[in-house]
């Protein structure tokens, strides 16, 4: 068995590695990530979203499919509806001077 030669890998590699993937998701930024976890930033941020309602399309494999599950109440995905999140039900709506009578201020 005899290994390629060094020029035939270099050219392979420039020209995509020799395995191509054809199948793309499109997603969409829909929600805002100001107030998010860093964690949920750096996913948004790597799978290459900078503005909302921006477009990509990215490849379709295991890793960005589980980038886009972490982060699927921020991102809607084509062939998927796209349902976002209601605000909580059971938080207490208080002002923010209630604090500061309880401390004693």
């Amino acid at each position: 068995m005899s290994l390629p030669a060094r020029g035939d890998v270099a050219a392979r590699s420039a020209a995509g590695g020799g395995v191509k993937s054809t199948k793309t998701i499109k997603a969409t930024l829909m929600k805002s990530v100001i107030g998010a976890k860093p964690e949920i930033r750096a996913t948004v941020e790597s799978l290459g979203f900078r503005r909302l309602n921006q477009t990509r399309e990215l490849p379709d494999n295991d890793a960005v499919r589980g980038m886009l599950k972490a982060v699927n109440f921020l991102v809607a995905v084509e062939g998927t509806p796209y349902v976002r999140p209601k605000r909580s039900k059971y938080k207490i709506w208080r002002k923010r001077s209630d604090k500061k009578h309880k401390r004693g201020h």
